[in-house]
């Protein structure tokens, strides 16, 4: 080996590689950045030129709407049911038991609901489109498209994010009635807290305000969960491992914006 050659080489310390690291993740998330504005523009010109088909958009509406209403009652009764066990246990002795419903209703309107739609939603929804387009993608569909003149924003993307627009406030509105269902039923059972006290409690520090906070949140989960599906699955490569690799990738891409979005509303819209 030619020592003159080893030393030509250069030798980066510790905090040259970080902030090489650090250059290299900022390119990627200003790329993907990029690509989410592009494609929103995208599918806006799609749609105020009408070129998306209803049918298609209707289609998107019933496997987002229709098929997922069976788990979202579900994670929404569950969520009433721990909110009102647990304040229940917290409450009993040293707080008015009435104080549990403004607990419950407040936590899962402001908070529980939306969330853990959207949370449902990424994995039922989200990671189902990353894998249909991926697997359009890997599969050359797309560039039959292209080649055919049609246009996969609009036949493909737009009617899934639109979908999302729509579903997902009625979605959020459904889980928030049968969590405060549920835990008002839960209340009465655990700790004998009266229907009539439960709703005492409920209008006692009941906003008008947390209604329309609770369905911003979920249009902005609604335009946030199908639109990065659609970005990641139109970026797949790869064949069949870089489906599964992209769908994992977009799963993890759209629980983490959910949570940073989540974290925003408060001092945006609660202050």
């Amino acid at each position: 080996m030619n020592p003159s050659a080893s030393q030509a080489q250069p030798r980066y310390g510790p905090v040259a590689r970080w902030f090489a690291g650090a250059g290299r993740r900022a390119e990627i998330t200003l790329e993907h950045a990029g690509a989410l504005g592009q494609l929103s523009w995208q599918i806006l010109v799609a749609v105020v030129r009408l070129r998306v088909s209803a049918r298609d958009v209707v289609q998107q509406l019933y496997q987002m709407g229709i098929q997922s209403l069976p788990i979202v009652l579900v994670t929404g009764s569950l969520a009433g049911i721990v909110t009102s066990q647990q304040g229940g246990y917290q409450f009993t002795g040293s707080v008015p038991l009435y104080v549990l419903g403004s607990l419950v209703v407040e936590t899962v309107v402001l908070e529980m609901g939306p969330v853990l739609t959207a949370i449902v939603l990424v994995g039922r929804v989200g990671a189902r489109i990353t894998a249909e387009l991926g697997t359009m993608v890997v599969s050359e569909q797309i560039d039959a498209y292209h080649s055919l003149g049609r246009d996969p924003i609009a036949l493909l993307a737009a009617p899934r994010v639109l979908a999302g627009i729509l579903v997902m406030p009625l979605l959020v509105g459904i889980a928030d009635f049968i969590g405060i269902f549920a835990g008002l039923i839960a209340a009465n059972y655990e700790v004998g807290l009266s229907y009539d006290s439960f709703f005492y409690g409920a209008r006692l520090f009941w906003h008008s305000w947390d209604l329309f906070y609770s369905f911003t949140k979920a249009l902005v989960f609604g335009i946030a969960i199908p639109l990065i599906s659609v970005h990641m699955g139109l970026r797949t490569k790869g064949g069949a491992a870089g489906v599964g690799l992209t769908t994992t990738q977009a799963v993890m891409f759209m629980t983490l914006t959910i949570l940073i979005l989540d974290a925003l509303f408060p001092p945006l819209m609660l202050q």
